[in-house]
Parts: C-alpha cells; sequence; structure tokens
C-alpha cells in the first residue's frame, strides 16, 4: 500500500480531465480560460450586448458546511453570504482566504481576511500562523469560526488541515482524512507538496 506522500509523487497530470473556466466580469464579458501545457489560453467569448447582466449570476448555492470541530466549520463563500446558514451554525468569526470576495456582513460577525491567490504556487504553509492565531482566538471567546475560500475545496481546505497538524500535532495524512470526511474537496496538488507527510 503506498503512502499518500507516494501517491502524490507518481500522480500524473495527464489522468486529469481537462478543464476550462467561463469567467464573467461585472460589465459583462465573457473570457474563457483553458490551460495548453503548462500556460493558460485566454479567449474572450463574444456577446450580444443585451445578454451581458452585468453581473456573474450562478443559481447553485453551495451551503454545506463541514463540521471540523466544535469552533471549527469549513465551507464555501456562499455559506458565508447565507445569514441563515451561518446562524444555523452558531457562526461568530469569519477566516475569509478568498482573492477578491468581499465580506458580507461585516456589522455582524468579527472577520479576518487574507487574500490568499488560488494559483499552484502559492506558498499555504506562510498564511497558517496568521490564520492560527484568528481560529485559537474564536476557540477562546467560545466562537465558531467559518474558514471559506471561494469554492472550499482548496485555499479554506489547506488553511484547516494546516492548522490542525499545527496545533494537534497529527501528520498530514490523518488531518487530511478527517477534513475529507467532513467536506469534500479537491486541493492543488501543489498545496499539498507544502505539507510535510
Amino acid at each position: 500500500m503506498q503512502s499518500l506522500a507516494q501517491e502524490i509523487k507518481s500522480f500524473s497530470k495527464a489522468n486529469l480531465r481537462k478543464q476550462c473556466t467561463r469567467v464573467t466580469t461585472l460589465s459583462g464579458r465573457r473570457i474563457i480560460e483553458t490551460w495548453k501545457g503548462s500556460t493558460v489560453q485566454v479567449v474572450e467569448e463574444t456577446v450580444q450586448p443585451e445578454s451581458a447582466c452585468g453581473y456573474i449570476q450562478d443559481n447553485n448555492w453551495d451551503l454545506q458546511v463541514g463540521y471540523i470541530k466544535p469552533y471549527l466549520l469549513l465551507g464555501s463563500q456562499d455559506a458565508a453570504h447565507d445569514f441563515g446558514t451561518l446562524r444555523k451554525y452558531k457562526v461568530t468569526h469569519i477566516l475569509n482566504v478568498a482573492y477578491g470576495v468581499e465580506n458580507a456582513f461585516p456589522d455582524l460577525f468579527i472577520y479576518k481576511t487574507l487574500s490568499i491567490l488560488d494559483l499552484p504556487d502559492t506558498d499555504i504553509i506562510s498564511y497558517i500562523e496568521e490564520c492560527a492565531q484568528f481560529i485559537d482566538q474564536a476557540k477562546a471567546e467560545k466562537g465558531v469560526v467559518l474558514v471559506h475560500c471561494n469554492s472550499g475545496v482548496s485555499r479554506s481546505v489547506s488553511v484547516v488541515i494546516g492548522y490542525l497538524m499545527l496545533k494537534e500535532n497529527q501528520p498530514f495524512g490523518d488531518m487530511f482524512a478527517l477534513v475529507k470526511s467532513a467536506r469534500p474537496f479537491t486541493p492543488k496538488l501543489k498545496l499539498c507538496h507544502h505539507f510535510p507527510a
């Protein structure tokens, strides 16, 4: 049986499905980003002016919240922007590690925002200590902190795993399994490489 570190090292990008990302800007411009080898190809999609909304429309809300510890939750920006979900889980603190995502209720919750880019080369370890201080603050105040990024599957997951490894002195594989059992995710492989096996 291979260790997680061996599985990660032997993983081939050729096994991944080809993906493209469609970005709609606030002005209604539509851009399609596709990986070609090691570069991103960007193509602008032509849009009829009358069909350009001027906003990004996403009708599929992800309100699933992963329960990690009584004081620690994991989710997406949708969960962080849904007042009912925040109240349901008794959230008092919100750790926003997304880039370009505003805090929805700054007068009602205690926020910490770190704009972390969702790139394979991002050094997530350099953010763990600052995130841990905020999570510990919420815990000390008998609060509940929701950690979120955009989709709740990469940066926020990596922060939560790093926090648990730091505070519970447990190996990456154990914390990876614990977090994955609470909320399905797909972290960037290079983010995983920042953690010792």
